[in-house]
């Protein structure tokens, strides 16, 4: 096994505000590896101090790199984007040994980072406003698009890496200034990142980077009168918590939270196809991903058929320690909590009548946070397994008589963020989109976005969205011009 010098218990971390490193004197974080349990790393736990200046520094940076035509703003991320290139597979190192993601999927998010920021950058020259109507003779109407200010960005753990380029890129180019946040499970990953800013010639307080814990860092930023926006990615609680302290500052929040998604499979369907597809969509991530199937609602006459066709596959499943192990489908799920969150799931979805096919327990590995891939039958929709998001790599499936029935169970949910049908029929498929209340139906293929897509979801999946012409304008507000001649 390699080192890595951007990890290491002895290696100093560091805030990055103002464009200058600044030593926190305040207690440190552990940062635990999920696979081993051990300690790689210790970063600051900063204070609601830290957070005053970091916000100020955004905010005085802002009115400048405002005023800076969008092109050249662009010109900025496409420096980041190749210092990432540049260090692609210590990137990559980092989220296998602190989130525990596998050697190829942390790969992929590396570079999907900084395609994702290249893609942002090219908004720069088609960021549009309107030619509006006038009711007067001799007046022209402007629509303007304009930045909001300074945005505060707070991630989640599961995709750390492209969380941070999600919610800066749109920000930056559009003329934002931002601080950014990242979990304290996951936080190297984000200190390496303004390392690599630091080696640009980014303006100073553009960008800030403060680490800490949600109770503390998190709800001082989430409540600052100095934000203009907050975007999150995370759980529906802390979502929640985080528009009650918006709300005192009447802060606009952008927010991406939980998901139950369904994948309906009937039965003119590949279910060769279909099993794949929601394998793939389970695993990922170990099932720790907020857009990955679910939930399967399958028709009864292929009910078996599909089920023995996912038993093959999960038993399939190659897991364990990522850092050490290559060509794995999954890892450890990301701590001890979460690990006790998915038992604690399956076991009361035993007791609530459903059967485990396989899987089913905790994984006897000796060190860390691994559960089995774990398949279940007999599932019913009063079930919490098929009511609350599991968060691992757990599928409970059950027997449907129809399209119309399978739907209705999808749409029955808190969530609706996405969701998936497996058919031959394009009449099906077409009623499924128009009756599924989700923001995003994947049709024949597994659970994975696009960047230039729009990735928002219904009820307590969020709200607003990510990516695409539409992602990027929930940076921007508008401002409506009025010009009248003589």
């Amino acid at each position: 096994m390699t080192t890595n010098r951007f990890i290491g218990t002895d290696r100093l971390y560091r805030n990055y505000i103002d464009g200058t490193f600044v030593d926190s004197t305040k207690d440190k974080i552990d940062v635990i590896n999920p696979a081993t349990g051990a300690v790689i790393a210790r970063v600051p736990e900063s204070d609601s101090a830290e957070v005053d200046c970091a916000v100020a520094a955004a905010r005085t940076a802002q009115a400048d790199w405002e005023r800076r035509p969008a092109i050249e703003r662009a010109g900025y991320l496409r420096k980041i984007s190749a210092k990432i290139r540049e260090h692609r597979l210590a990137l990559a190192d980092i989220l296998v040994k602190e989130q525990g993601k596998v050697q190829g999927l942390a790969q992929v998010e590396v570079d999907f980072t900084a395609d994702y920021i290249d893609y942002m950058a090219e908004w720069a020259r088609r960021i549009e406003g309107e030619v509006l109507t006038s009711d007067r003779p001799n007046e022209t109407m402007l629509l303007l698009r304009k930045p909001v200010g300074v945005v505060a960005g707070i991630l989640p753990w599961n995709f750390p890496f492209f969380l941070i380029a999600r919610k800066l890129a749109p920000a930056l180019v559009t003329g934002n200034t931002i601080v950014i946040k990242p979990s304290e499970e996951t936080p190297v990953n984000a200190y390496i990142f303004a390392e690599l800013v630091a080696e640009t010639d980014l303006p100073k307080g553009v960008f800030n980077l403060i680490g800490g814990r949600g109770r503390v860092t998190g709800e001082a930023l989430a409540a600052h009168p100095g934000v203009d926006l907050i975007t999150f990615t995370g759980s529906v609680g802390t979502g929640s918590h985080i528009m009650q302290l918006a709300g005192k500052n009447l802060t606009r929040v952008n927010l991406e939270l939980g998901g139950k998604a369904p994948a309906i499979v009937l039965k003119d369907a590949d279910l060769d196809l279909a099993a794949q597809a929601i394998f793939d969509s389970r695993v990922i991530n170990t099932g720790q991903v907020c857009n990955c199937a679910e939930r399967v609602y399958v028709e009864q006459d292929v009910h078996d058929a599909l089920v023995a066709k996912l038993k093959a596959l999960f038993e399939s499943t190659r897991y364990g320690d990522p850092s050490v192990e290559s060509d794995l489908h999954m890892g450890p799920l990301v701590n001890q909590a979460g690990l006790d969150k998915v038992a604690e799931a399956v076991e009361l979805a035993k007791t609530q009548g459903a059967k485990v096919v396989t899987g089913g327990k905790i994984a006897d590995r000796g060190q860390g946070y691994h559960y089995e891939p774990t398949l279940l039958t007999g599932a019913t929709a009063q079930m919490d397994i098929m009511r609350r998001e599991t968060f691992g790599p757990v599928l409970p499936v059950q027997a449907v008589s129809s399209l119309d029935e399978a739907i209705a169970l999808a749409n029955d949910s808190d969530y609706g963020l996405t969701s998936s049908v497996y058919t031959r029929d394009l009449n099906a498929a077409l009623k499924a989109a128009r009756e599924l209340k989700f923001g995003e139906t994947y049709i024949n293929r597994e659970n994975f976005e696009a960047m230039q897509g729009f990735h928002a979801g219904r009820r307590k999946s969020g709200i607003g969205g990510a990516d695409g012409k539409h992602g990027l304008y929930e940076f921007m507000e508008t401002q409506v011009v009025y010009i009248k001649g003589e």
